[in-house]
């Protein structure tokens, strides 16, 4: 039993032959064409880098997309898993076979040779004592003593087989137990027999024990070549374990670099540009239209990239179509703006003109004209009275939302004082009553347009009110969690029909004859235009009953002066301002100057429902 010799040349794949266990690896850049030797963060191009490859390896290496490069990551890690494994299996293989041929082999032969050994004493022992006393039963250790030597004797060489010397020093030992029995127990037996030995057979006995002291010698010898070899084999089990440590320490430490390695390059191949995009695309989408997004890192994120920034090119291109729409319109509103003063005074003279001489007309020779001239110039008045009506109307309509003037803070009681005092006279002759709440809230808004929006709700109140009753104005408001206030005019006249709802609002559309009820049709589509113009809505309750009841909302001003529906994200009013729309009093302002003459009011209420 040799063991495993010091000198035994170390076998392929072991760590003493160079393998991945054999170690920590050196430290350096990484490999040619290893997955850590991705692009670097600064400096030249490493080798092995993708960009120091030759074009067409680059150009495989940029065609990978961000899955392609999780899976040679992992295909890398996978290799370096099947290598460790590789290593690791060689090494128990290896450390299994020392302590295989430890326990399994050298101990147990050991063993037997201590067994061996003592069957043999045990027959000399037998042999001395049976000569000294001629008793029989002395032979009893010698008679078990053979049978125990050829057990053990067989056992032994089965473990040793065929190894030097431990099979030189078994067949040694056996030949001189031959030997020694040959020449002296089986003599010492028979003359034993005739009873205690004496004189020269006492001679013959201590020759045989000098003789069985050679023995003594050879179960020395083997017992020294049987050490030698659990020596040398716990020996090299104990460098194995060393070797094993370094092996295990060798690939955490390759598994952590390779870690290293890898999450460095899927920062520098898929993180980073990812990251370059997200910051582009926030860039851009934080109103640097001008940022050029560029395409960088896998295929895919290229692709991502230069969809985007086709999607920030096409912006750009609407973005200036914008503007030059933009432009036209504020050189069309600017048109407008002229074609309003125009209309407001150059086209105001011709039609007083026309209304001044027909009615000179009608005086200066009233008595020479028939009850047919009275009334033809009586409608001509009446038209020339209507059509400035309604153009003070319209321009009180477009004057809405015109740039200029900057909301502020308005508390509502004030508009609708001035409203009511507009309608004084309308209210006193039909007898009106008004409802409202102790204090009204304060809103973000223009105080003159709010007064208006309040004068034409409350007379179309007192216009469209029913034949058997005083007409009744309820006002109520009401906080909402959205940020805005809603208010309500509910009324007890003649209602509006449901399948209207959407039409009153509209410019112009009236509902009855302008015999039944005076107007231009323009007043609630004003009323729209104002609550739009403050950031509010405006609606009509279809489920009201004993009347109508229109319901409108206002932003909620905030202590800190804000809107609240701005605050609230719900949008606000614009940020443009009226500057010029006509006062509760003035013309085109005054929703009505009686009951009879409420020529700019909503003339579409009163359709029963």
């Amino acid at each position: 039993m040799a063991g495993l010799p010091p000198d035994r040349p170390p076998t392929a794949g072991s760590p003493a032959a160079g393998s991945p266990a054999a170690g920590p690896p050196a430290a350096g850049p990484p490999a040619a064409g290893s997955p850590a030797a991705g692009p670097p963060a600064a400096g030249p191009p490493v080798a092995g880098s993708p960009a120091a490859e030759s074009p067409g390896r680059g150009g495989r290496f940029r065609a990978l997309t961000v899955q392609g490069w999780f899976r040679l990551v992992f295909g890398a890690f996978a290799v370096l898993v099947v290598v460790a494994a590789v290593v690791i299996i060689e090494l128990l293989a290896h450390g299994r076979a020392v302590t295989n041929e430890l326990e399994l082999t050298v101990l147990p032969a050991q063993a037997q040779a201590y067994r061996l050994q003592g069957a043999l004493a045990d027959q000399e022992s037998g042999i001395r004592g049976y000569g000294i006393s001629g008793d029989v039963r002395f032979l009893a250790p010698y008679t078990s003593g053979l049978s125990a030597e050829a057990g053990a004797a067989a056992q032994l060489r089965t473990l040793i087989g065929r190894k030097q010397p431990m099979a030189a020093d078994l067949a040694d030992l056996e030949q001189a137990a031959r030997g020694w029995r040959q020449a002296y127990a089986i003599p010492l037996i028979a003359l034993a027999r005739h009873g205690p030995l004496s004189g020269k057979d006492r001679t013959l006995l201590d020759q045989g024990k000098q003789s069985f002291d050679h023995l003594r010698t050879l179960f020395a010898v083997q017992n020294s070549h049987l050490a030698a070899a659990g020596a040398r084999d716990r020996a090299a089990l104990q460098r194995f374990n060393t070797v094993q440590d370094w092996a295990f320490a060798a690939i955490l430490v390759a598994f952590l670099l390779a870690a290293a390695a890898v999450t460095q390059l899927l920062h520098q191949t898929v993180v980073r540009p990812l990251a370059r995009l997200r910051a582009a695309s926030r860039r851009v989408v934080g109103g640097d239209f001008g940022h050029r997004i560029e395409a960088t890192g896998p295929a895919d994120l290229r692709a991502v990239a230069a969809d985007v920034e086709e999607m920030r090119s096409s912006l750009v291109a609407a973005l200036a179509d914008l503007d030059a729409q933009a432009h036209e319109l504020r050189r069309s509103n600017a048109e407008l703006e002229q074609f309003a003063y125009v209309a407001s005074h150059d086209l105001q003279e011709p039609l007083r003109k026309v209304a001044s001489f027909c009615q000179l007309l009608e005086k200066r020779y009233g008595d020479r004209l028939d009850d047919r001239g009275h009334q033809y110039i009586g409608f001509a008045v009446d038209g020339a009275k209507r059509l400035q009506t309604l153009i003070n109307d319209l321009l009180t309509f477009s004057r809405v939302g015109r740039p200029g003037v900057v909301m502020a803070p308005v508390p509502l009681d004030q508009p609708l004082d001035a409203a009511i005092a507009a309608l004084g006279t309308a209210i006193e002759e039909t007898g009106t009553v008004i409802k409202r709440p102790g204090q009204l809230p304060t809103v973000s808004g223009d105080a003159t347009l709010l007064a208006v929006l309040w004068q034409n709700l409350i007379s179309n109140a007192v216009k469209f009110r029913a034949d058997d009753r005083a007409p009744v104005v309820r006002i109520n408001a009401a906080e909402e969690p959205t940020g805005t206030w809603q208010f309500t005019v509910a009324d007890n006249g003649i209602g509006i029909a449901p399948e209207f709802a959407e039409k009153v609002f509209v410019i112009f559309q009236r509902l009855h004859v302008r015999e039944a009820y005076p107007g231009t049709g323009i007043g609630l589509a004003l009323c729209k235009r104002i609550i739009e113009y403050h950031g509010g809505d405006i609606s009509l309750d279809t489920g009201y009953a004993g009347g109508t009841r229109i319901c409108f909302t206002l932003p909620r001003v905030n202590p800190d002066g804000t809107d609240g529906a701005v605050a609230a994200g719900y949008g606000g009013a614009a940020d443009a301002g009226t500057g010029d729309a006509a006062a509760p009093g003035q013309p085109g302002g005054n929703a009505a100057k009686s009951a009879g003459k409420a020529d700019n009011a909503d003339s579409a209420e009163g359709i029963p429902a």
